[in-house]
């Protein structure tokens, strides 16, 4: 990549960042009190501490069940995420650990380089485009940068890369075709520089919290910006009342987690869809209106 590229666009990566806001610290307060009063025995109703991926590991409380997902769809995928041991610390970039102040439940065990790129919009462009490429739908992994650059994997794939001229991105012929993840991962960290809150807010459509599927995504675009995404959900059959799990990553660069839910001990991790005006997460509060989907 040339030096260009990173001189031309840092104005761009300044803004992609999530962030913190200035009630950080009663949420953070709010998930400590939460965590203490958590009862043991609710908590091994829903959490399996011997489950592996996040399907066995987080059951549905009583009363709720997954609905069935297609093979090969993204919400299969999602649900067959790989856990790291229970009670595992989630891992910065760095290698330093974020101690669990009842922010998440599991962590991923997914990979993350070593650069100070995989935040938060930056690990749901990740899983999705991981998805894609694991079942070959390499047309489908496109990214828009900031500056509203279209960035289309299948054009990484011939051995292309990006020059920046002023404000401006093109494609040029730089590189041998190939499609390993090696280089799957290294268009990845290009996005994840040059893409964010801001960009993947516009890039996907809004939906309403009645519409909810797993991997719609709750986000605010912006500086401070932050994002979440829906990896699972459950039914009650008798009362239609439907619960999901969310996934972030965060500032600095993470390892992906599922949140705890800080508003009811007695189903967290999952959360209710009918949650007032507002959704508390652990680290960020949301609105309804920001619940949004990938377009296919």
């Amino acid at each position: 990549m040339r030096t260009t590229l990173y001189i031309g666009l840092v104005l761009f990566s300044f803004i992609q960042a999530c962030g913190y806001k200035s009630n950080y610290q009663d949420i953070r307060t709010h998930n400590k009190l939460a965590e203490d009063n958590h009862e043991l025995s609710k908590e091994k109703e829903i959490i399996n501490p011997d489950g592996q991926i996040l399907l066995t590991r987080i059951l549905p409380p009583q009363g709720f069940q997954r609905n069935k997902s297609t093979e090969n769809s993204f919400a299969f995928y999602l649900r067959h995420l790989p856990l790291k041991p229970h009670n595992s610390e989630v891992k910065l970039y760095n290698g330093k650990r974020k101690p669990n102040y009842g922010i998440y439940d599991a962590v991923v065990d997914l990979d993350i380089g070593t650069k100070d790129l995989h935040q938060c919009a930056d690990a749901i462009m990740r899983l999705r485009a991981e998805y894609l490429w694991n079942n070959k739908q390499y047309d489908k992994i496109h990214f828009n940068f900031t500056n509203g650059f279209h960035c289309d994997y299948t054009e990484w794939m011939k051995g292309k890369r990006i020059v920046l001229k002023g404000n401006s991105a093109s494609w040029e012929q730089t590189a041998d075709s190939s499609n390993t993840y090696a280089d799957f991962w290294k268009y990845m960290e290009i996005i994840f520089s040059y893409a964010g809150t801001l960009s993947l807010s516009e890039e996907i459509k809004p939906i309403g919290i009645d519409e909810m599927q797993i991997g719609d995504v709750f986000i605010q675009g912006g500086s401070p910006g932050h994002a979440v995404i829906v990896v699972d959900m459950a039914i009650n059959d008798t009362t239609n009342k439907k619960i999901f799990l969310l996934a972030q990553s965060y500032m600095p660069a993470q390892e992906i987690q599922i949140l705890k839910n800080p508003n009811d001990e007695t189903i967290s991790p999952w959360y209710s869809t009918d949650f007032i005006e507002k959704l508390v997460t652990p680290e960020w509060i949301f609105k309804k209106t920001d619940l949004k989907r990938f377009e296919e």
